[in-house]
């Protein structure tokens, strides 16, 4: 049973829903991923929709947008009874999606993005007017305040860009209520603002808007009500204004979480890793110890990532002097790190980190396939044993260790990543983002494994955007800029707007 929605307008003033679902159930094998959920959205209104990994958020989604079907329940428009067949159906409804996977064509320009499938509109007969369709498409983009050039080829813009010409194709379409799912994920915070500007403007026109977030700040700053889901069930709808963060992570995990960063600090042992002559440049060291977790700030392309692959092997540069456990070490390739006892979990998990048409089982194994062949073959059972160890230790909520993790959300796709490490045992784990895009309950489970790493006299090099994440779960923070790393601050006690002002200083 939900619990009834509190701090919004009263029965007599609130609108009538522009769309309504009632009961609505989907099942997978072994997994009830929707439980007679009842959802609905006022005309005009931002939505957030919220949940860990795994609670239903996008499988919502997926049945508003006719890419899969409820297997109970209903769906009202304006009142009236609705089918979604298909995305078409859902197309006709008024209702756009913007996914966090683009699906734009990258050879085609902006303008016939923005109009593809609505080619009739702009043309006559069978001909194509290209002229027309810029025009239109300039109208579209000046509505969303945007100056993108219609002639621009897609494959050349930003992500920022993509996302623009996402939602000026909802708006080609006259659509009535645009799902967004983790729209700011690949943003900038520059980006954010004008993302949230556009749906403001959209909101103006009568749009309603469902946005899907894990960051919790977001949702208060741009949504008017949020909606939680847990385990499939709606759990409460609350107006925005009047919810506070606590009760709504409450509502998402069902338990308070009074601290966001359970840090356990303890006494750092030997030095495991030392980067000296960091990007060519003499100056600070980058020294890793036993049983310490050491933080990278600094901002996009100040070349966190580059220096993490660097130490992982991936791409290894001649100038710096790498020192493993107190001797010279190279590793020319990720299998060579991998056998001195380093694994990474990289930023992009789908392209880097997984094999996603393999199972469960295979991608968490991958690591130590060395171990599990025996002179006549694979060690199915070990395999199958050692999987179902890491299921159970981080909680991945799968209906087998036999599921492709395709098919999983994405914050269990990131504990199979995490999961093959832990297999390995690697004495020095890189995090690369290790919680971009994750709910706060998988974040909270992700900083405890982080103690339980350095409990076991293990080191952690971790890259976050996320300053206060940094400060609170690192015990030393570097800071990089322009490849070098220009200072070094205790963790823990460190101010956000020093380390910020030294991401930011000029002519450092």
């Amino acid at each position: 049973m939900s619990e009834c929605p509190s701090g919004g307008p009263g029965p007599e003033s609130r609108p009538a829903p522009a769309l309504e679902m009632r009961g609505i159930v989907k099942a997978y094998p072994g997994v009830l991923a929707l439980d007679g959920v009842d959802f609905d959205l006022l005309p005009g209104e931002v939505h957030g929709l919220v949940g860990e990994n795994g609670a239903g958020k996008s499988t919502l989604l997926k049945i508003l947008s006719g890419a899969i079907q409820a297997d109970g329940g209903q769906v009202l428009v304006d009142g009236r009874p609705v089918s979604i067949a298909g995305p078409r159906g859902s197309q006709e409804l008024g209702i756009a999606v913007i996914y966090q996977e683009f699906s734009l064509v990258p050879q085609l320009d902006v303008a016939q993005n923005i109009f593809l499938g609505l080619e009739s509109r702009v043309g006559s007969g069978l001909v194509l007017d290209r002229g027309r369709m810029r025009r239109e498409a300039r109208g579209v983009l000046d509505q969303l305040r945007c100056d993108l050039d219609p002639r621009r080829v897609v494959a050349g813009l930003s992500v920022a860009e993509k996302q623009f010409v996402e939602i000026a194709r909802a708006l080609a379409r006259r659509s009535r209520i645009v799902l967004m799912d983790e729209p700011s994920a690949p943003l900038s915070d520059k980006d954010v603002g004008a993302l949230f500007d556009t749906i403001r403007t959209l909101k103006a026109g009568g749009v309603t808007i469902v946005y899907v977030s894990h960051r919790m700040e977001e949702l208060f700053e741009i949504t008017d009500r949020l909606s939680v889901l847990r385990d499939g069930r709606l759990v409460g709808t609350r107006a925005t204004a009047g919810t506070g963060m606590a009760e709504v992570v409450r509502m998402m995990v069902g338990r308070e979480i009074s601290e966001h960063y359970p840090k356990e600090r303890r006494p750092p042992g030997e030095a495991i890793l030392e980067l000296a002559n960091v990007g060519g440049f003499e100056g600070i060291p980058l020294v890793v110890r036993r049983s310490e977790v050491v933080g990278l700030a600094g901002l996009v392309g100040a070349g966190r990532t580059e220096l993490a692959r660097r130490a992982f092997g991936a791409d290894p540069r001649r100038f710096e002097r790498v020192t493993w456990k107190g001797s010279p070490a190279r590793p020319g390739s990720p299998a060579e790190a991998i056998g001195m006892g380093i694994g990474m979990v990289p930023e992009d998990r789908k392209e880097q980190g997984l094999v996603l048409g393999m199972s469960l089982r295979e991608n968490v194994t991958l690591p130590i396939l060395d171990r599990l062949f025996r002179g006549y073959g694979m060690d199915r059972a070990g395999q199958r044993r050692i999987a179902g160890e890491q299921v159970r230790r981080l909680g991945i909520q799968t209906p087998s260790i036999e599921q492709a993790v395709l098919r999983l959300s994405g914050g269990n796709q990131q504990k199979v990543v995490l999961a093959k490490w832990l297999a390995r045992e690697c004495e020095l784990l890189i995090l690369d983002e290790p919680t971009r895009g994750i709910d706060v309950g998988a974040k909270l489970e992700m900083y405890t494994i982080m103690n339980e790493l350095t409990r076991q006299g293990k080191a952690v090099l971790m890259i976050s955007s996320d300053l206060p994440e940094l400060i609170a779960m690192s015990d030393r923070i570097y800071v990089m800029r322009d490849q070098r790393i220009l200072a070094e601050y205790p963790g823990g006690s460190a101010d956000q707007e020093t380390i910020m002002t030294c991401i930011a200083r000029e002519g450092a």
